[in-house]
This record gives C-alpha cells, sequence and structure tokens, in this order.
C-alpha cells in the first residue's frame, strides 16, 4: 500500500514541476483568439468543461486559469486548454449564478504572452437532461456513407451511435423524435425499400405501415402528445434540385404534405380531410404545451422547383380533442406567410406554455439549406414576436429544440463555413432574455470539429441515456413484416 502510495506522489510532483509558471508574461491589450468563441458565454452547471485552442503561429504552450467568483479554480497547461472533467463540474457548482475569470497565457517565440481575462458565466438555471440527441449526415445530397443517429452525454465528451446507416445499408433514417425529451416513448421513419415507422414505448419496438389509400406517404416529421396517445406525423415527399454556377448549390423542397395524428393505442390514423389533408403543404405539426392544440405550417402549392421563390410559409394552429382523438373545426393563422413576404417554418412550443420558437426564412419549407434562415421568438402571453439577434448568425440557423424545463434550448447552425451544421446551446429567462449561444463542447475542439466530415442534424434533448436496440430495428427492417394503420372513423 505504500509503494503506490509513494507512487502517486511521485506522480503529482512530477506533474507540477513539467509545469512551467508563465513569469514576466508580456501583457497584451486584446482578448485571446480561441476556438471556440467562449469568450461571455452562458453555460449551466455540469456541462462538459470548455476546452479550447488559442488560435496563432508559433504557440507551442498554452496556459489556462479559471477562477470562480464565489470561490475555486482550475489551471491547466498544456497545447491547448484541456480542463479536467471533475475539477470543472466543482468549479461549475461552486459558482452558480456566478461567473469564471478566464485567463490565457501563451508561450509563444521563447515568450510569454498575457492575453485580457474574459468571463464566463453559470447560469443560475440548471441543465438537468443527460445529453442530446441528434442525425449525423455527411452535407452531400444522397442516401448512403455513415449516417446514423447518435447520443451524446453533455456533462461529458462521450458520444454513443444509436443506429447507423451500417446496421439498414441503403436506408435513410431521419426524424427521430421523442416525447418532450423522454426517450421512453420514442418515434423514427426508416426510408426506402423495407422502410416503416416505428413506435417505441417502455423499450419495445413496434414497426407501422403509416401510409394508406387516403395518404399520399409514409409519415415524418414527428411530434408526441403530451399524454404518448397519440403522435403526429407530416406526410410528404421531399425532392432537391441543383443550381449550376456559383451561389446558392441546391433547393430542396416538397411537392405535397399533409398532417395526419396516430393513435399509438389503436394503430388508427386521425384525419381532418378540409383541413389538414388538403392541396396545400401542411408540415411540421408540433402539439402545444397543454396537447390543446396542434400547431403547423402551411403554405400554398406551387409548380416546384420553377416556382421555388413563391414557397412561403404560415404557421397555423387548430385544435386537438385528445379525449376523443379528433381535430378541431377551425384553422387559426397565427403568422401570414405570404403577405409577410416570409416563411415561417419548425415551430416548437416551450413545454412551460410561455414561448413559441420558429425559423423565419425568404422563403422554402426546407429551411436548413436557406442561408439566410434565422429563429425567431413568439411570446405566447402577449403575442409578440422578435427575431432571435442575440444568437442568430449570417448564416443558416434552423433545427431547435427545447430542454425538459424550457430554460434552455438547442440548435443547428452553420455560422462558422456556411456547410457543416453545427450544435449551439443558450438559455432563456422568464422575461425572453437569451444569452450568448456555445458550440458542443469537445475535448480538443479544433482538432475534432476540423476531422468532422458530417453535420449535426434534427437535435434534441433526452432526459436520460435512451436504451434503443439497433439489433432489434435491423430485424425488423430486413423482415418486413408491417402492422397495417387504419383509418379512424
Amino acid at each position: 500500500m505504500k509503494n503506490f502510495l509513494l507512487i502517486g506522489l511521485v506522480c503529482i510532483v512530477t506533474l507540477v514541476g513539467c509545469r512551467q509558471e508563465p513569469a514576466d508574461a508580456i501583457l497584451m491589450k486584446q482578448l485571446p483568439a480561441i476556438y471556440p468563441d467562449y469568450i461571455g458565454v452562458t453555460v449551466p452547471v455540469d456541462i462538459a468543461p470548455l476546452n479550447f485552442n488559442v488560435l496563432g503561429d508559433g504557440i507551442d504552450i498554452v496556459d489556462a486559469r479559471a477562477t470562480g467568483s464565489m470561490g475555486g479554480e482550475v489551471h491547466v497547461q498544456g497545447a491547448y486548454a484541456d480542463f479536467d472533467i471533475d475539477a470543472w463540474h466543482s468549479l461549475t457548482e461552486q459558482n452558480m449564478g456566478g461567473e469564471l475569470t478566464v485567463t490565457v497565457c501563451v508561450r509563444k517565440d521563447g515568450k510569454w504572452l498575457q492575453y485580457q481575462d474574459f468571463k464566463i458565466f453559470v447560469s443560475p438555471y440548471a441543465l438537468d437532461d443527460w445529453g442530446v440527441t441528434y442525425r449525423r449526415i455527411a452535407p452531400g445530397y444522397e442516401v448512403g456513407g455513415d449516417i446514423g443517429m447518435y447520443q451524446r452525454d453533455i456533462h461529458t465528451f462521450k458520444e454513443y451511435a444509436m443506429l447507423k446507416e451500417s446496421a439498414v445499408p441503403g436506408r435513410c433514417m431521419n426524424c427521430h423524435t421523442a416525447n418532450r425529451t423522454d426517450p421512453a416513448q420514442l418515434t423514427l421513419q426508416i426510408r426506402g425499400e423495407g422502410g416503416g415507422t416505428m413506435i417505441q414505448k417502455e423499450g419495445k419496438q413496434r414497426w407501422l405501415n403509416t401510409k394508406t389509400d387516403s395518404t399520399k406517404a409514409a409519415g415524418s416529421y414527428a411530434y408526441w402528445h403530451p399524454s404518448g396517445n397519440y403522435c403526429a406525423y407530416a406526410t410528404n415527399s421531399v425532392h432537391q434540385s441543383f443550381f449550376v454556377g456559383k451561389g446558392q448549390r441546391i433547393e430542396a423542397y416538397h411537392k405535397f404534405s399533409n398532417i395526419v395524428v396516430l393513435d399509438t393505442r389503436t394503430d388508427e390514423l386521425i384525419l381532418a380531410p378540409e383541413l389538414m389533408t388538403t392541396t396545400d403543404l401542411e408540415i411540421f405539426p408540433a402539439f402545444s404545451s397543454d396537447g390543446k392544440y396542434l400547431y403547423f405550417s402551411t403554405s400554398k402549392s406551387c409548380q416546384v422547383p420553377a416556382e421555388y421563390l413563391k414557397v412561403k410559409c404560415s404557421i397555423c394552429r387548430i385544435g386537438f380533442d385528445a379525449m376523443n382523438g379528433r381535430f378541431g373545426h377551425e384553422v387559426d393563422t397565427l403568422l401570414n406567410g405570404p403577405k409577410d413576404n416570409r416563411s415561417y417554418v419548425l415551430v416548437r412550443p416551450s413545454y412551460d406554455g410561455k414561448w413559441l420558437m420558429y425559423t423565419v426564412a425568404s422563403r422554402s419549407n426546407f429551411p436548413i439549406f436557406q442561408s439566410d434562415a434565422d429563429l425567431w421568438l413568439m411570446d405566447l402571453r402577449t403575442g409578440k414576436t422578435r427575431p432571435l439577434t442575440e444568437i442568430n448568425s449570417k448564416d443558416t440557423e434552423s433545427f431547435h429544440n427545447w430542454s425538459s424545463d424550457s430554460h434552455w434550448f438547442v440548435f443547428s447552425s452553420k455560422r462558422e463555413d456556411g456547410m457543416y451544421a453545427q450544435l449551439y446551446f443558450a438559455s432563456i429567462d422568464e422575461q425572453g432574455k437569451v444569452t450568448k449561444p456555445f458550440l458542443l463542447p469537445q475535448r480538443n475542439p479544433r482538432k475534432f470539429y476540423r476531422e468532422m466530415m458530417d453535420s449535426y442534424n434534427v437535435p434534441d434533448f433526452t432526459k436520460v441515456k435512451v436504451d434503443f436496440d439497433a439489433r432489434e430495428a435491423h430485424r425488423q427492417v430486413f423482415r418486413d413484416e408491417r402492422i397495417q394503420v387504419k383509418i379512424k372513423q
């Protein structure tokens, strides 16, 4: 036992001895150029450490010290700022509602330089969800490759594959959706031969054929009713057209789209032919926090792709009677796309009933390819709307979802290079004030994101780690036996 203690003591002394204190550092009149840009961001307690690289040539050592306003400190030195997970968590827990002051020194050309300090704010709002789920997909335009559904523990750097294309070759998996971050109720759609709609409840998979003689396609773009008894889907087809020359590369569009609701207890589809299954394109359903309304986007049918500039979506809502499984009799228009010369899509109500977040672009019902796509917010208590200038960039902000307590949200953005979508997080307070977003932390962020050849797609929070049986999904896809849904009369 003494030998082990001696070895441990020697290791500690050795590590301390290896650190070079930045004595006589030259004070710089500028902030450090770091990647990712974590300067002034607000983070939750216990988030994975905000490791960062310092940009610039000739830097061989980075020395970073984070000091809490309520106490505590972490100090690291190396090729980049690599904070210990447990020490970082201890520091953020001690400073919940306070701030961290970060001091960065670098050794460059044999001399130490010290930059101006910057702040990282620790939110008073906890983020108790386990992690996030997402699809990783190359930013190409074909099925195949290494497409997959993944989940990430946001408190560490661990990522886990849920279902990869290698398990279901030649199929495209999309629209994995949990019920308000609870993966005990989960749905996803497999496109292509052997495809189908999966409903998973309490760990048991059921595979359905949601296409009927009364609907044009199987379900996608799903959203659960808070009761878990229903799940809304859009039934549509996705197409692509490519531009010739420089500038925009692609326009994605839907030739048709309607909305149906599946009763997950009886495997029946609930339709509203005159309101939700029309010649217009109804798309992106989302139930209100109390389940009494179904929000969606809608646009007039156009001759796409030739008339792609005419696709302007409005945000509407319709009542829903969960007791009897019936739609209401009227559709209310909340935001009129054609009148405003905009397209409003991807409605996401906060689970506390206060906010409605959505994407705004100049056109299209497929915003991920629209460089002018931004996130906007509606206060459901007053009806006031505004662009989220705190988080929007000059490039695409598209898919977004709320944390279980509605004080945090995750969204995808192409702000870094216009090609790859990455995940950002931000918080919102009771008055609707939104904090500067921060990029999903990685162990060595510059190396990771330079080598990552995938985009992050359809992100969502998950309360706990998702228990998903990929082997069972493989068996079901290639067994090609589906429960045929019926139309509720």
